[in-house]
C-alpha cells in the first residue's frame, strides 16, 4: 500500500517538474540576461526603465488602459449578470454559450472582426457613406484608444458575466425581499444590498479582467499600434525588432512581478466565490412588469450589438470584400500557392497544424491539469502556494513566455528552439490553469465522508478514483479539455515567437495576411478568421451542453 502511495506522490510531482522546466527555467533565463547581459552583474536595463520618461509612461499607460477597460467591462456586465440570474427567457443557455465565444477567439480574429465592422473600410463606415453620400470616413476609430477599450470590453465581457452571474445564482433572495418590505428599492437596493452581497465576485472578476487587459498584446499591436504600446507590445518590439534583449528582459520582469502579485490576490479572493454546485438555487422567473421587459430587452440588445455585430461583420465581409455581391473565392484561395514558392505554406495547411497542435495540447493539459488539481487539493501548507504558482502562466505574458523559450531552450539537452514541439508545450502552459479551474471546484465539493465510507467498505484508492471521483469530475474535465483545445487553436502571443516558418498556426497566418498589402490577402485573412471562429463556437456550445451550473471558477 505504501508503495502505491509513493507512486501517487511521484505522479503529483510531474506537473510541478513540467512547470519548473518549461516556465520557471525560461523566466530565470530572462532574469539572467536582464541582470547579467554581458556576463557581469548589470542593472542598466532596469535603470533605463526608471530614468526614461518613455518607459515610465508606457507602464502608466498599461495600468491606465487596464483600469479603464476593467471598469467599463464590469459596468456593462453587471446588468447582464442580473438578467441571466433573475429572468428566464428563450435561448438563454445558447446565448450564454455564444457570449463566451469572444473570450477564446484569438486577438487577430477579434482585430479582424472590428476592422470589418468599424474600421475605415468597415461595414458601418461603408453604410454611412452610402446612406448620407459622405466624402470622408465618418467613424475614424482605427489607431485610437477608443477602439482598444471597446475591443477589451468585447473580449472580457463574458468573463465578468459568468463569474458574477454564477456567484449571484447561489445567493439567497431573502435579504432582498426583506429589504423591499422595509421600503428599500431602486438604487438603494443596489447600493445597500446587492453590491455588498456581490462584492467578492465583482472584485475577483475585476482582478481577472485587469490581468487580461494588462497583458493584452494582439489587440494593442494590431488596432492601436506602437503609439499606444503597452509593456507587452514593448517586449515584443524590443526583442524582435530592436534586438535589445536586456531591456526586453527587464520589461518582462516588471510585468511578471506585477502579475504575480495580482494572481496571488485573485486566488485568495476566489476562495470566497467557490460554491457547492449541487446547491445552486433556481431563482429565475419570467419577466412580469414593463420594467422587467425593458431591462431584459435593453441588455439583450446591448449584448447583440457588442458581441455579435463584429462577428456578423467578419462573416459578411469575408464573402463581400472587394467584389459586388457574394463570393467564396477567398475561402478557395486558402489552399493555393499563387507564386509557386518552395518556402510558401498554403494558409489551408495552417488549419491542419492548428488542429494537430490543439489535440496534443489538450492531451497534455488534461493529464497535467488533473494531477495539478489533486496536488492543490492536498491539505498541506505547500498546496496553498501551488494554487497561485500554477495560475501564474495564465497571468504571464504569452510574449514573455515565447521570449523566454528563445533565450533558454537553445542548448542540449533542451535544444528545442528550432523544433515545432515548443508550440504545444507553450500552449499547454496556458491551458493547464483552465483545466485546473474546471476540475478543482468539483474536487473541493466532494464530501470527505463519501470517500471515507468507500474506503471503509473496502474500496482501494484506485477504485475510489475510478468509481467515485472520476465520474464526479468528468463534466468539469470535459469543460477544461474544451477550453484547452480552443485556447490552443487561438493562441497567438507565444506562437509568434516559437512557430517555425513551415509549421504556422491559423492565428499566425491571419496576422501575416493582415500585414500584407492587397485585397486578396485581406479577404483570405477574413476567411480564415471565420473558420477559426466556427471551431471556437462549436467548442463552446459543447461546453455549455455538458456544463453543470456552478462548475468552474472562470
Amino acid at each position: 500500500m505504501k508503495h502505491y502511495r509513493w507512486i501517487g506522490y511521484g505522479l503529483l510531482l510531474i506537473p510541478l517538474i513540467f512547470l519548473i522546466i518549461f516556465f520557471f527555467y525560461p523566466l530565470i533565463s530572462i532574469l539572467d540576461i536582464s541582470l547579467r547581459p554581458s556576463g557581469e552583474f548589470d542593472l542598466s536595463g532596469f535603470q533605463r526603465i526608471i530614468v526614461s520618461d518613455y518607459y515610465r509612461e508606457t507602464l502608466l499607460f498599461t495600468i491606465w488602459q487596464a483600469i479603464l477597460s476593467t471598469g467599463l467591462t464590469i459596468g456593462i456586465a453587471l446588468p447582464g449578470a442580473y438578467i441571466f440570474t433573475r429572468f428566464d427567457f428563450p435561448c438563454k443557455s445558447l446565448l450564454m454559450s455564444l457570449a463566451t465565444l469572444p473570450f477564446v477567439l484569438p486577438t487577430v480574429v477579434v482585430a479582424a472582426a472590428f476592422s470589418a465592422l468599424i474600421g475605415d473600410n468597415g461595414l458601418v463606415n461603408r453604410l454611412l457613406i452610402d446612406w448620407f453620400s459622405l466624402e470622408t470616413v465618418p467613424l475614424q476609430l482605427e489607431r485610437t484608444l477608443a477602439i482598444i477599450l471597446i475591443v477589451h470590453v468585447f473580449y472580457n465581457y463574458s468573463v465578468a458575466l459568468r463569474m458574477i452571474s454564477g456567484y449571484w445564482a447561489n445567493q439567497s433572495v431573502r435579504m432582498e425581499e426583506a429589504a423591499r418590505i422595509l421600503g428599500c428599492s431602486g438604487w438603494r437596493l443596489w447600493w445597500e444590498i446587492r453590491l455588498p452581497i456581490l462584492r467578492p465576485a465583482i472584485v475577483a472578476a475585476a482582478v481577472l479582467v485587469f490581468i487580461f487587459t494588462f497583458t493584452s498584446f494582439g489587440i494593442v499591436l494590431i488596432l492601436g499600434g506602437i503609439q499606444f504600446a503597452t509593456l507587452e507590445v514593448q517586449i515584443y518590439y524590443q526583442a524582435l525588432n530592436v534586438f535589445n534583449l536586456p531591456l526586453a528582459a527587464a520589461l518582462s520582469l516588471v510585468q511578471i512581478g506585477t502579475m504575480f502579485l495580482m494572481i496571488i490576490f485573485y486566488t485568495r479572493l476566489q476562495k470566497n466565490i467557490v460554491s457547492d454546485y449541487q446547491s445552486v438555487q433556481q431563482i429565475t422567473r419570467k419577466p412580469r412588469s414593463i420594467g422587467d421587459w425593458v431591462n431584459l430587452n435593453l441588455n439583450l440588445l446591448l449584448m447583440t450589438v457588442l458581441l455579435f455585430a463584429p462577428l456578423f461583420a467578419l462573416v459578411w465581409r469575408s464573402f463581400t470584400v472587394g467584389v459586388d455581391g457574394f463570393t467564396a473565392e477567398y475561402y478557395t484561395a486558402l489552399q493555393d500557392n499563387p507564386r509557386g514558392s518552395v518556402l510558401f505554406v498554403p494558409p489551408f495547411v495552417a488549419i491542419g497544424n492548428s488542429v494537430v497542435f490543439a489535440l496534443m495540447t489538450t492531451a497534455l493539459a488534461v493529464v497535467l491539469g488533473i494531477l495539478t488539481a489533486y496536488l492543490i487539493n492536498m491539505k498541506s501548507v505547500w498546496s496553498r502556494l501551488f494554487d497561485p504558482l500554477f495560475m501564474l502562466p495564465l497571468a504571464t505574458s504569452a510574449v514573455t513566455l515565447g521570449f523566454g523559450y528563445i533565450i533558454a531552450l537553445d542548448e542540449p539537452p533542451l535544444d528545442l528552439r528550432g523544433s515545432w514541439v515548443l508550440i504545444p508545450l507553450a500552449h499547454t502552459l496556458v491551458a493547464i490553469p483552465f483545466v485546473v479551474r474546471s476540475v478543482l471546484p468539483v474536487l473541493r465539493s466532494i464530501p470527505p465522508s463519501t470517500l471515507e465510507a468507500a474506503r471503509i467498505l473496502g474500496a482501494s484508492s484506485i477504485n475510489v478514483l475510478r468509481f467515485i471521483e472520476f465520474p464526479l469530475i468528468s463534466r468539469g474535465l470535459i469543460v477544461g479539455a474544451t477550453f484547452a483545445f480552443t485556447m490552443s487553436m487561438g493562441e497567438f502571443g507565444a506562437s509568434v515567437f516559437v512557430a517555425r516558418p513551415d509549421t504556422p498556426t491559423m492565428p499566425i497566418v491571419i496576422f501575416r495576411l493582415l500585414g500584407q498589402p492587397g485585397i486578396s490577402n485581406y479577404g483570405q485573412a477574413l476567411a480564415m478568421s471565420v473558420l477559426l471562429m466556427l471551431v471556437c463556437a462549436v467548442a463552446f456550445i459543447t461546453i455549455e451542453r455538458v456544463r453543470t451550473a456552478g462548475i468552474g471558477e472562470f
